[in-house]
């Protein structure tokens, strides 16, 4: 870049070049009004002083008189001296002189238009005579009659004109280099200005950064957001207008900027984008994901050691963590089911060591009484929680269920009417719901004196599912429904990543479905969840899919 000239710097020089050119087509124009100025000036003063003199008596009379020149040629000579001018040529209307400030020329023949003045109409013009170039005017001294007796030309050499001119030169000069000085100042500053915010870099140089930064903003798999101080969402890559739902960014449009207010945000996200507020791997949920948030400050490099840096914006980076909480929940669900699994395993162990020991003793009666009537008891279990709940993944979901419930000490009950396999309804979805308000209640009933229950119904009508978890907890106040639902809110102690997640998820998974989530209050706290079906092709639909 040591070849290429920054912007500054090329703006610089071509804001003092145009400086310097209007400098001087503007002192150009100002010398040539001047100068018109000045001829326009030159000719009324004549055309006044030339009419002074054919109006006066003593022309008259002197223009009948036997000698004019005897009567008028000292009296032009004093005026001309007086009134600064180079002649007065006074004559008869057949152009002889009769006064002129050399005195050879008198008597001799006027040099220069007068037939105007002839006419009765006096004239100006430039003209060259006996003294040069000159300025003059020539004015018709009229008798009583009407009729024209002489002619009065009065004038001033060119060159006295330009020297007139000459005088105003240095005001026209001091104006033309104070706008080059103003120019100048402005040109500097400019281009200090420009210096600071390219951080001195070339347009050539500036456009492939600007290519480079491009590709990679739509090349991450996270979402880049960056937002200014003002509020406005100055880019942002396709990835984050799919998380957040947000019209793409329209690539040949860099000048539009979309503010933060104008945009369908999650109310969470906008007011963290609006905030600037650093924060690193917070959770927001919007109506179809779990996004994972991290932002920092932009700042701008200083352009010197005696610049600070400034903070210009925000960024934000944006993860999808929808697939990773479901995975998550789905795997909560695994290790309850092999959690409940294991302690089968244990009682099973201590039922058949019941049973060795019987038969060791010889009692094969009673080993082989105990040993049925277990049987019979898991078989009757599983029996009603296959037959309660017609979703084999639902099922086991809720045999995991039970089986903790019945290591807290808990009794889970669980009704069904209808079937649920033909509703429609996503597994995964169904599994959130069921199992993050199945744990809700069983920590609300394991924290409640005994006899500690939490009861499950689910039903199923033509046109929705309806699922109703209860506990026997401490309930639910009505004034803090709608913060339990709240995402981060815990009553756990330590609460932390993944805390106060499970009813957020819920209520999302819930308004997403198009349906309801109501909180009551019996024994304890009642959340009644209610979705609407999804019509037949519609589900098959989703199957093949």
């Amino acid at each position: 870049m040591s070849g290429e000239w920054s912007i500054a710097r090329r703006l610089l020089v071509a804001h003092a070049l145009s400086i310097v050119v209007l400098t001087g087509f503007v002192g150009t124009a100002l010398f040539i009004d001047a100068r018109d100025h000045s001829f326009d000036e030159t000719e009324e003063r004549m055309l006044s002083i030339a009419t002074t003199i054919a109006d006066s008596p003593l022309t008259l009379t002197a223009a009948s008189a036997a000698d004019p020149t005897a009567l008028l040629q000292s009296y032009s000579l004093q005026v001309t001296q007086d009134a600064g001018l180079d002649f007065i040529t006074i004559m008869a209307p057949d152009r002889t002189r009769w006064t002129h400030p050399n005195p050879a020329e008198l008597g001799g023949e006027y040099i220069g238009a007068i037939q105007p003045a002839l006419d009765g109409t006096p004239f100006t013009e430039i003209s060259t005579g006996t003294l040069g170039p000159s300025v003059r005017a020539v004015v018709p001294a009229v008798d009583e009659g009407g009729t024209v007796v002489a002619l009065v030309a009065a004038g001033v050499t060119t060159s006295n004109v330009t020297i007139a001119l000459n005088a105003r030169l240095p005001a026209l000069l001091a104006l033309a280099l104070a706008l080059l000085a103003a120019g100048s100042l402005m040109s500097v500053l400019l281009g200090r200005y420009l210096q600071r915010v390219t951080l001195g870099w070339g347009p050539e140089h500036l456009a492939q950064l600007f290519v480079y930064y491009d590709s990679v903003l739509h090349s991450v798999r996270e979402g880049l957001v960056l937002v200014d101080l003002g509020g406005k969402l100055v880019l942002y890559n396709d990835q984050a207008a799919r998380l957040l739902g947000i019209p793409p960014r329209e690539q040949h449009r860099p000048n539009e900027t979309p503010s933060l207010d104008k945009l369908n945000l999650p109310p969470a996200l906008g007011e963290l984008f609006r905030s600037g507020r650093p924060t690193h791997d917070e959770v927001f949920l919007t109506q179809t994901r779990v996004l994972v948030v991290n932002q920092e400050p932009a700042v701008a490099s200083p352009t010197s050691s005696r610049n600070k840096p400034s903070i210009i914006g925000h960024v934000a980076t944006i993860r999808d963590h929808t697939d990773l909480q479901t995975l998550g929940s789905e795997l909560q669900s695994m290790r309850t089911l092999s959690d409940a699994l294991r302690a089968q395993t244990h009682e099973h162990s201590n039922r058949l060591h019941t049973i060795v020991s019987l038969l060791e003793l010889g009692r094969t009666e009673e080993a082989l009484s105990y040993a049925t009537a277990d049987l019979e008891l898991s078989q009757q279990l599983t029996d009603e929680m296959v037959s309660s709940v017609d979703e084999p993944v639902i099922s086991a979901l809720i045999m995991g269920k039970s089986a903790q419930a019945n290591e807290l000490g808990i009794v889970l009950t669980v009704t069904a009417s209808g079937t649920i396999s033909d509703s429609g309804l996503s597994v995964q979805d169904l599994v959130t719901v069921l199992g993050n308000l199945i744990d809700n209640a069983l920590d609300a009933a394991a924290s409640a004196p005994p006899p500690r229950r939490v009861q499950l119904a689910v039903s199923r009508t033509s046109e929705t599912v309806v699922i109703e978890v209860a506990d026997s907890g401490p309930g639910v106040e009505a004034d803090a429904a709608e913060r339990v639902l709240q995402l981060g809110y815990s009553t756990k102690e330590h609460a932390g990543y993944g805390r106060g997640l499970g009813l957020a998820l819920v209520r999302q998974a819930v308004t997403r479905l198009g349906g309801t989530l109501e909180i009551g209050r019996r024994d304890g706290a009642v959340f009644t969840v209610t979705i609407p079906t999804v019509p037949t092709t519609a589900a098959e639909e989703v199957r093949r899919s």
